[in-house]
């Protein structure tokens, strides 16, 4: 039989109140769920960067989990955080030592929606930091309707891997950011964009698999979501191979 490979999950982190008394971690049943249909083995993160590199050695992918916070804009060079940014420096530490460990070894990343921005400012990239003051005409980034149903369309861009990946050159996404990839550099490919010309996807073409997404693909909300986390679950298959 041969094994899942794999798939190490970033979590959320909340400070004490709400549901417990002392600090918590937490993350949504469907990302773990989306995980194992696509053939994975999903495990959870704890945020200890000295240690990213001792997590990779036992993983065959990472996937880097959104979550209602923000990169630090310090990280690229964005000024001061504008009042909508909500920061969780711990999060961000290990996520970005994490993310660049498995780069520099070739490990399959798939960063959804903020991992797509951390991938992204991982690879020197910048962002903008809050769309409705920066991107004139912009959609509703953040949909008022439910994130089990689409928000908006995205583009595809022919040749990409995600092109690749999902045989799409349109797609319907849900949509639950306020910030973007404002200008991807020269290690990215930007492979989908919003109707108004808002970036919702990047890649690196040096890598073997890093791809970003700027929606929450294991929600399913398009037909070909799934096709995405098939794609870098068996990318993963072959790091569990020849790792």
């Amino acid at each position: 039989m041969t094994r899942r490979p794999v798939i190490g999950l970033t979590l959320d982190c909340e400070p004490a109140g709400g549901w417990s008394k002392l600090p918590w971690y937490a993350l949504r049943q469907n990302y773990f769920e989306a995980v194992i249909a696509a053939g994975g083995l999903p495990v959870a993160l704890p945020h200890a960067p000295a240690l990213a590199a001792e997590y990779l050695a036992t993983l065959d992918g990472l996937l880097v989990t959104g979550g209602a916070f923000d990169v630090d804009p310090a990280l690229w060079g964005g000024g001061p955080p504008h009042p909508k940014v909500t920061l969780k420096p711990g999060r961000t530490d290990f996520e970005l030592a994490a993310t660049r460990a498995a780069l520099a070894r070739d490990m399959p990343v798939l960063g959804i929606c903020g991992g797509q921005q951390l991938l992204a400012v991982a690879l020197g990239a910048t962002l903008h930091q809050h769309i409705p003051d920066e991107v004139p005409g912009a959609l509703a980034h953040e949909q008022p309707n439910p994130r089990t149903e689409p928000g908006h369309a995205v583009e595809i861009a022919p040749g990409t891997l995600l092109a690749r990946v999902t045989g799409r050159a349109r797609m319907a996404v849900n949509s639950a950011h306020h910030q973007a990839v404002k200008a991807a550099g020269p290690r990215l490919v930007v492979n989908a964009r919003a109707p108004d010309g808002v970036i919702e996807g990047v890649e690196s073409p040096a890598h073997r698999f890093a791809l970003g997404v700027q929606w929450h693909p294991e929600y399913a909300v398009d037909e070909a979501d799934p096709l995405i986390l098939r794609a870098f679950v068996d990318a993963c298959r072959g790091e569990a191979r020849h790792g």
